[in-house]
């Protein structure tokens, strides 16, 4: 009999993620307004991004391992309550260096709640339906792209930037009613692994990593690259184009990922580099960069939920502690790619979309060396 998965705890998972996801990424949408009432420059705001990131990429180890022992409910209900503190704390205060101090917190509980919630969601479904159980879970990540991002810029232009953190905090108090109710306790398993390194897993990192940091070399500076072919005013719709694909990715990543690990490993990096370098040879026209925004958007919607699970499959017993690294290197290369991405545009404009095209060979060669055992040509939760 086919064995359904646990809907009710999943679409819990994927709310909180989608709650993680727009308070780490809504600040980018909302600096002009941040900017001018703090008076501080946009270039200040957009440190409440950077600060986010980077906290993330440097607490999620340590943290992930302090809590590890900890009950697996107690700590995402903790995390729920973070979110909403932190977002209230950031819509109220008038002190630039207090929603800074909000921003790195917030950033530290988004380290452990990723790597708790991959967790949670392939422990909550059955063995063989875990790559969907965990698509599910992390559905969130797009549609905080896709969706919730241009949602809140909107509505912090028209009532003001602290309302869409107020919206925030609001939602995530009805959330932690809903995860107590719906979500059930999972074990704490004592890793076996060595806490220095998880045997393996290194060609797992070098992909997160180089992915990471090949996308957002020229995520962060597709607004400038736009307006280098003089399509500044495309911007918008290129990347509500980015995030509705990106929904459709996770789908389909979902859907083959149980039975096509590898193959999903290679084919999100793959696709990218090929959107990346459409957009590359556009020369502006709506119709190709459009395009080009699809085809990227369906790679890596897919992508962090791939490698999440991957990561499970790898790591076994050692997952939470793996998932922690996982997570730092996804956002140390965050950080990594706008630096990069700003030399880049700063001395060769014109070559930015290609260094991230050719920073997409690294995942795409190494995910030949992952050492996904035989026996997942079958399912991945198997």
């Amino acid at each position: 009999m086919r064995q359904e998965l646990p809907l009710r705890p999943l679409l819990a998972l994927a709310v909180v993620v989608l709650l993680g996801c727009l308070t780490e990424v809504l600040p980018a949408g909302l600096l002009l307004g941040i900017s001018a009432d703090f008076d501080v420059s946009p270039s200040a705001a957009g440190q409440l991004v950077t600060c986010y990131a980077l906290t993330t990429a440097l607490t999620a180890i340590p943290l992930t391992a302090l809590t590890s022992r900890l009950p697996r409910k107690s700590v995402l209900l903790a995390l729920v309550l973070g979110f909403a503190v932190t977002n209230f704390v950031i819509a109220l205060s008038p002190w630039y260096a207090v929603v800074f101090a909000a921003r790195v917190a917030s950033g530290a509980i988004t380290g452990v709640m990723w790597s708790l919630v991959a967790v949670y969601a392939m422990a909550v479904a059955p063995p063989a339906r875990a790559g969907r159980a965990l698509a599910v879970a992390m559905a969130g990540t797009p549609l905080g792209f896709a969706v919730g991002v241009p949602a809140g810029t909107v509505l912090g232009e028209l009532v003001g930037w602290r309302w869409s953190f107020v919206v925030m905090g609001v939602v995530a108090v009805p959330l932690l009613a809903w995860v107590a109710a719906v979500v059930p306790p999972i074990p704490v398993t004592a890793s076996t692994g060595d806490r220095r390194g998880v045997p393996g897993m290194w060609p797992v990192f070098v992909v997160v990593a180089a992915f990471s940091l090949g996308h957002n070399v020229l995520y962060t500076y597709l607004g400038p690259v736009l307006a280098g072919f003089g399509r500044a005013g495309l911007l918008g719709a290129t990347l509500l184009v980015f995030g509705g694909a990106a929904v459709c990715g996770i789908l389909v990543v979902g859907a083959a990922l149980d039975r096509f690990p590898r193959a999903v490993l290679a084919w999100c990096p793959a696709l990218t580099a090929v959107g990346i370098a459409v957009l590359a040879c556009s020369d502006g026209s709506p119709a190709v960069v459009v395009a080009a925004a699809a085809l990227w958007g369906l790679a890596f919607g897919g992508a962090p939920t791939a490698f999440q699970a991957v990561t499970a499959v790898v790591a076994g017993r050692t997952a939470d502690h793996a998932q922690s690294l996982t997570i730092a290197a996804w956002n140390g290369a965050v950080a990594g790619g706008a630096a990069l991405g700003g030399v880049v545009l700063d001395h060769a404009a014109p070559a930015l979309p290609w260094t991230a095209a050719a920073l997409m060979l690294v995942p795409l060669v190494t995910s030949a060396v992952v050492p996904l055992p035989r026996r997942h040509t079958a399912p991945v939760g198997s």
